[in-house]
């Protein structure tokens, strides 16, 4: 399907509405994701002034002295938490850094229901005290708003409203703050970050200071994407396509440099990458599976499945 925009959705419908208004967003949530692999959400429940709090602080910690950054980086963590440097990450099947460099938020465990796995403690930065405290308010709010989505995919896939709860309850999700510095001479074969399709399950993102958003439509045509104010983009990743077999569309999408007289500009962009713990299986499922679209991939878990594609973007040794 060619596209020139993505739909628009409100999330109120399914979380407030009545049948009707909930299978309608069910639908069409399900529909955008068929065909775009993603949507505009308003009313996603993530507060505005969380929001623009979170996003001075992270202007605040990337405006900091590059040696007072790099206490907060540890490579063995593989990008999972703390801060990773300019020109690490690339995209898969690329041989150029991304112009980027970005900070991480991980999971804190709730409850009682553990992953096989421990994750990473965040770090707390001492010259922004503040930090800590809102990224894992932010990273609360996005969770519950992705789990909403989730739960509204799972009906539109017939496998139960709640299928994703009990995966993604603990699981291994990050907030990532990017900070695209300014450019100042000419990029060596690079953009800001090259075409490529998320690893999780969906991205949520929240406006980015500075337009660059493309996707790649179906008749292999870049087209740029904003969003509506007070929306959020959120788009599927290559473990929910791989789940259902194709089915739901892992779409190609970049940043792209400004314009040269924009050079100066940089450009901040905060996704959520919602991940299910590492044990889920990502096997395809059978309701997804026809003679005319037989298996598509072989079983793994998720947590196989991300140390596979870390180690393709750079973030992870061999």
């Amino acid at each position: 399907m060619s596209f020139n925009s993505i739909p628009v959705v409100d999330v109120n419908e399914f979380v407030t509405g009545n049948e009707s208004a909930k299978h309608h967003f069910v639908m069409e949530l399900g529909k955008a994701f068929e065909e775009v692999g993603f949507v505009s959400v308003k009313n996603h429940g993530v507060p505005q002034d969380l929001i623009d709090t979170y996003y001075k602080a992270v202007q605040k910690f990337f405006e900091l002295p590059t040696a007072v950054k790099k206490k907060y980086e540890m490579p063995a963590l593989a990008g999972q938490a703390g801060y990773t440097s300019f020109g690490v990450e690339q995209a898969k099947g690329s041989e150029v850094p991304d112009l980027k460099e970005f900070w991480q938020v991980g999971q804190t465990v709730e409850g009682d229901d553990l992953p096989a796995v421990k994750y990473p403690d965040n770090f707390k930065v001492a010259e922004i005290p503040e930090f800590y405290d809102l990224g894992i308010k932010l990273f609360r709010a996005f969770e519950a708003s992705g789990r909403n989505l989730l739960r509204a995919i799972g009906i539109y896939l017939e496998i139960g409203e709640f299928y994703f709860d009990k995966h993604v309850h603990n699981g291994n999700s990050i907030i990532r703050a990017i900070h695209y510095p300014p450019i100042t001479r000419e990029p060596e074969n690079a953009v800001r970050a090259e075409q490529h399709e998320d690893i999780n399950i969906i991205t949520l993102l929240v406006g980015a200071s500075a337009e660059g958003l493309q996707l790649l439509n179906k008749q292999n045509i870049w087209v740029d994407i904003t969003a509506p104010e007070g929306c959020i983009v959120v788009n599927v990743g290559d473990m929910l396509q791989r789940l259902t077999n194709n089915k739901l569309k892992s779409t190609t999408h970049r940043v792209v440099n400004p314009p040269r007289e924009k050079w100066s500009t940089p450009r901040y962009s905060i996704p959520f990458f919602m991940h299910p713990k590492r044990e889920m299986r990502l096997d395809c499922l059978s309701s997804c599976v026809t003679e005319k679209h037989p298996i598509a991939y072989p079983p793994v878990t998720a947590g196989e499945y991300l140390d596979e594609r870390l180690e393709e973007i750079g973030l992870k040794k061999k």
